[in-house]
């Protein structure tokens, strides 16, 4: 079932417009999507991110079925009912918080069998099992279950793991045979830091079933940027061009316009709302650590430039007060303006994509952001 359909590209780099159709509205391309693990992104009412403009919301499998589980969700309208929003949602397999937990799980051939995070009791993960949860959710656009390689791993390893996630993604194919009624089913390219290995999953991926979509996975791992972009830019351009091209976890601002320029329509990272959380602030002129004792007599906006309700409302000596005093509100405004700024750089790249210059706006967001956005400490799914 063909979901994707390019509506135009930008003359001097890969970037292209589109339109993705799922069953919950038509997302336009290129798009951001806000994380919401475990049916919600963190301090945001659904309210608020339809005021945002969020078109399409990612939760997780692996979380929604630890708790409350698919069967809960399922008899209580999907994700969809369940969490009282009517746009588009993406479920990830689990695969990255399997990952994440590597002390937790053993990987076979069967699935991965790991221990809750949550209570210590033992489940077993399949590619048929992620489907049938992911189907349970309701989801729009469901994905394969995958092994993600580690950062660093040799080359035997990750030849081994790019394998049986190919394996696994015909499992996954075939549990959920296209036109069926049920989510878009997306493939997962990985291959770890090697460019051959890469090329060799993209192969598998594409003989292991005709997915709706294809996505590049296992980065954002612990590499080196220099590289991550090195292969993004190699292997996006090789991924269907009448399907949508997903870069999974990444990442900061400018990895989202070096991305789309390389031909990438969807992205998703923990960055804006994991570091709103910790006081770290993206802006027009580059990131604000809001704690930093500078502001605290300013009376100035967050960002003199953007119009969302947070810079038109608060000044930094109040976000600062707010997060020293470790108030919840802190939480919702700094998720709020970091949300907004994130989706604003969506709607700017369209925008310049449309008017062939896109390669302007990379060159001055380089000159803001030309070191990475790391992440502070501590932090959570989201």
């Amino acid at each position: 079932m063909k979901i994707y359909e390019k509506t135009a590209e930008d003359s001097g780099t890969r970037a292209r417009l589109g339109k993705i159709t799922t069953r919950h509205g038509v997302v336009e391309t290129p798009v951001f999507m806000p994380v919401g693990t475990a049916g919600t992104v963190k301090s945001l009412p659904q309210h608020l991110l339809e005021e945002l403009g969020v078109q399409i919301l990612l939760g997780n499998t692996y979380h929604l079925y630890l708790r409350p589980g698919p069967e809960v969700v399922r008899d209580l309208g999907g994700l969809h009912g369940f969490m009282a929003w009517a746009g588009a949602i993406l479920t990830d397999s689990g695969g990255y918080q399997v990952f994440s937990h590597q002390d937790l799980r053993r990987i076979r051939e069967e699935g991965v069998r790991f221990r809750s995070h949550i209570d210590g009791s033992s489940h077993l993960l399949t590619p048929e099992k992620a489907i049938d949860i992911q189907h349970a959710l309701g989801s729009d656009i469901a994905m394969v279950l995958d092994d993600c390689t580690p950062y660093p791993s040799t080359w035997e390893k990750t030849r081994q793991s790019l394998e049986l996630s190919a394996r696994w993604a015909r499992r996954c194919r075939e549990a959920l045979p296209p036109d069926q009624g049920g989510p878009s089913l997306f493939g997962i390219v990985q291959g770890g830091m090697y460019p051959d290995l890469r090329q060799a999953s993209l192969e598998r991926t594409l003989e292991a079933g005709d997915f709706e979509g294809y996505a590049l996975g296992g980065f954002s791992v612990g590499e080196p940027k220099d590289l991550m972009r090195d292969l993004v830019s190699r292997m996006a351009p090789q991924l269907p061009e009448d399907k949508p091209r997903y870069l999974m976890g990444v990442g900061t601002p400018l990895d989202l316009v070096e991305g789309v320029c390389c031909g990438i329509d969807m992205f998703d990272c923990v960055m804006p709302t994991r570091n709103a959380r910790n006081g770290c602030l993206f802006t027009s002129r580059g990131k604000v650590i809001i704690k930093n004792s500078r502001y605290l007599r300013d009376d100035s906006p967050l960002d003199p430039e953007c119009g969302c309700r947070v810079c038109r409302r608060y000044s930094k000596a109040y976000l600062r007060h707010l997060f020293m005093s470790r108030e919840i509100l802190s939480a919702v405004l700094n998720t709020y303006h970091n949300i907004h700024f994130y989706l604003d750089i969506m709607r700017k790249i369209r925008q310049c994509i449309r008017l062939n210059h896109l390669a302007d706006f990379l060159k001055s967001l380089r000159g803001v952001y030309g070191e990475d956005a790391s992440l502070p400490p501590g932090g959570g799914d989201s």
